[in-house]
């Protein structure tokens, strides 16, 4: 039993999945400078999927640290969004930003598909 107002420690997985939504918010930040600097209006859905991607992905690292009732479904929802801004970024293969970013949304969809499914 734990005492009221104390958290148990979080579980490995769940901090390498914090960890991994970190990371993908970040590069999707660096990645959306990079877009803007490119201009053009084929980059509005790559813009528009990197922003939820990076807006998803902390909101989801933030309700798994503080232990949200609903971090799974954050998690499910987040796995979704690193899904759809991989498939954006992949429309520019030869960006190597892009790809980069790509790989950290693809890893942080994995992440969160498996503590979608977890016991948090």
């Amino acid at each position: 039993m734990t005492q009221p107002g104390t958290m148990t420690a979080m579980s490995k997985e769940m901090q390498d999945c914090v960890q991994a939504c970190m990371s993908c918010h970040s590069i999707c930040e660096e990645t959306m400078s990079s877009c803007m600097q490119m201009g053009g209006q084929a980059q509005m859905q790559i813009m528009r999927a990197l922003m939820d991607c990076s807006e998803t992905t902390r909101m989801c690292a933030d309700m798994m640290m503080r232990r949200s009732p609903m971090s799974a479904e954050m998690c499910a929802m987040c796995a979704r969004a690193c899904d759809m801004c991989a498939e954006a970024c992949m429309s520019m293969p030869d960006d190597k930003q892009m790809m980069r970013c790509a790989e950290a949304c693809r890893r942080c969809a994995e992440m969160c598909r498996a503590m979608s499914s977890a016991t948090m």
